[in-house]
């Protein structure tokens, strides 16, 4: 992995000079830290620090003489805690892509988040930090908010104002189809989505459907989120989700579950937000459901530079053992069935 990183960089500089004559070249990142007390509700209640999907990477744009215009982006998670990188881990283990777009809309290929996933985008008031809604949307075997492998996607261009319709297949999640599976090889993905944004207005729709052979198995997924800005000031956002696995009844995991809630971000001052959210995961099993409740306010030192303090918990049923922490952060532990979990977060974000 360092040997990998020492490369690029050399690469990076090396060439850098001669991308650039060409293309519009960008490095870019976001160093995002937190300081969180987490409470299992039994036996563990520490403080730790952690890197909330911090990350490193290059964007290249260029003009073609056709009119088109042809892009890619590199990007790596980088951790700003610990500094530790694991070995086995390659470069790009983020939104990685190449891509064209014009007249037409654009289509890229490549690793990037699910039409699915990015749909969350409305509410997504707490991503990153404890309390992020995905706590809830992404658990057992119903996982959902990816970002997919050998991916091929389509955006349309502006329909009717504000519309945009979104189509993606991820074609394999290895590397090359798996010899081993008697040709099956039915580990495919398939996206839809409808998105509009357009004033006060923000809106996102998405079906997805996973073929048998998938690593977590055959299922589908249906989300809509919205958010209104009431004011300038105000704005207001709802999700629902539902999602099925083909394996539902054989345990908890597999069970159907539907996600629903509301979510709030109001701006006292100008630099300075206050932020609420409440979700509750309802699971066809027994005592298998879950309630995440989340309070923030975040205030800005300039554009690029932000601070914030998060208190979340989970109300778990009990066969449930959901925390708010689980997502995209390094500071981790399990929660444990029938207990309420508790995060208190600390955070310091610099997008660079």
């Amino acid at each position: 992995m360092k040997k990998t990183l020492c490369a690029l960089a050399i690469g990076a500089t090396i060439f850098t000079p001669i991308m650039a004559a060409a293309a519009d070249v960008k490095v870019y990142g976001r160093a995002h830290v937190s300081l969180d007390y987490l409470d299992d509700g039994k036996d563990y209640n520490e403080v730790g620090l952690s890197s909330n999907s911090s990350r490193l990477g290059f964007k290249a744009e260029q003009k073609l003489e056709n009119g088109m215009t042809v892009f890619g982006q590199i990007e790596q998670e980088i951790n700003f805690a610990s500094g530790a990188a694991n070995d086995d881990v390659e470069f790009a283990t983020r939104d990685t892509f190449v891509g064209l777009k014009g007249d037409f809309g654009q289509v890229r290929a490549g690793r990037f988040d699910s039409p699915f996933k990015v749909a969350r985008g409305p509410v997504n008031f707490f991503g990153d930090m404890v309390g992020d809604i995905r706590n809830l949307t992404r658990a057992g075997e119903l996982r959902f908010d990816e970002r997919n492998a050998n991916t091929i996607e389509y955006k349309s261009p502006k329909l009717g104002g504000g519309f945009n319709v979104l189509g993606a297949l991820s074609l394999h999640e290895a590397n090359s189809p798996d010899t081993e599976k008697d040709g099956k090889n039915k580990d495919k993905a398939y996206d839809l989505a409808l998105t509009y944004k357009e004033g006060p207005v923000d809106f996102a729709a998405a079906y997805e459907h996973y073929e048998e052979d998938a690593s977590k198995g055959e299922r589908d997924g249906f989300r809509v989120a919205a958010a209104y800005k009431i004011t300038p000031e105000f704005n207001l956002g709802a999700l629902y989700q539902y999602l099925t696995h083909d394996l539902e009844g054989t345990a908890d995991k597999y069970a159907d579950a539907q996600v629903l809630g509301v979510a709030a971000d109001y701006k006292i001052a100008p630099k300075t937000s206050v932020r609420g959210q409440v979700f509750h995961r309802d699971v066809d099993a027994d005592d298998a459901n879950a309630t995440l409740l989340a309070l923030g306010v975040e205030h800005r030192l300039d554009k690029t530079v932000r601070v914030y303090a998060n208190l979340a918990t989970v109300l778990n049923d009990d066969n449930s053992s959901l925390t708010p922490w689980s997502q995209a952060r390094t500071n981790n532990i399990r929660g444990v069935k029938g207990k309420d979990a508790t995060g208190l977060s600390l955070g310091f974000r610099y997008d660079f």
